[in-house]
């Protein structure tokens, strides 16, 4: 994969960021009148590299009473678009899009100038959680597989062996019980930089559509 097309021309930031991350945490981030209201506003997490210093913030765009209404009656199934920028929130390295799906969850990657970097695209199964992982082509570079005896955890495969993982971390018995703030570990050392990119960007859809709690 060309590490230098993740940006737009004379920007390597990003490219360069992601090919030296080894691990990502990204905790969601709870509002008080949420956590005492159990009222759901838009999504947001800090991401940490894993020396634990802040690299990524991501934020679920959109405001008004539309998007008040989709987040009441659509909960985990809303389209949404979210920002993902450094971490003061100055410059804008990624959208993420997800459109309407019930069934077939999407999830796309762009580039700060518009173009797709790729997507995370559900697939039919049973009983397993599978996810493909497609690049700016529509073509699976990878597999998001979640094993039956392990609610939480994806492990990211390429052509057929796991080289990752995403895996949601215990909260604490306070945001257990009382919020749906969720945190995750995400596994990235043997995956090549656009590859990162891309599996970062699925654990906000696994997120949603596995973990979130609609509430009303």
């Amino acid at each position: 994969m060309n590490q230098t097309a993740l940006t737009p021309p004379g920007d390597r930031r990003l490219a360069e960021s992601f090919a030296s991350f080894q691990r990502l945490t990204v905790r969601q981030r709870k509002r008080w009148m949420e956590i005492l209201l159990s009222f759901e506003m838009k999504n947001q997490y800090e991401v940490f590299d894993q020396t634990q210093q802040p690299v990524l913030r991501v934020r679920e765009e959109g405001s008004g009473f539309l998007s008040f209404l989709k987040r009441v009656f659509l909960g985990p199934s809303r389209p949404f678009t979210a920002s993902v920028t450094d971490p003061a929130g100055a410059q804008v390295w990624l959208r993420l899009t997800r459109p309407f799906r019930f069934i077939f969850h999407r999830l796309e990657v762009h580039r700060a100038d518009g173009t797709l970097a790729g997507a995370i695209q559900k697939k039919w199964s049973w009983i397993r959680r599978i996810y493909h992982v497609e690049d700016g082509r529509g073509q699976v570079v990878a597999e998001l597989f979640g094993p039956i005896l392990k609610p939480w955890t994806f492990e990211i495969r390429v052509r057929d062996q796991t080289r990752g993982a995403i895996r949601k971390r215990w909260s604490g018995w306070g945001k257990e019980l009382f919020t749906d703030a969720d945190n995750f570990g995400v596994e990235l050392a043997n995956l090549e930089p656009e590859l990162k990119v891309l599996v970062f960007a699925a654990t906000v859809l696994v997120d949603v559509v596995h973990f979130e709690r609609a509430k009303s």
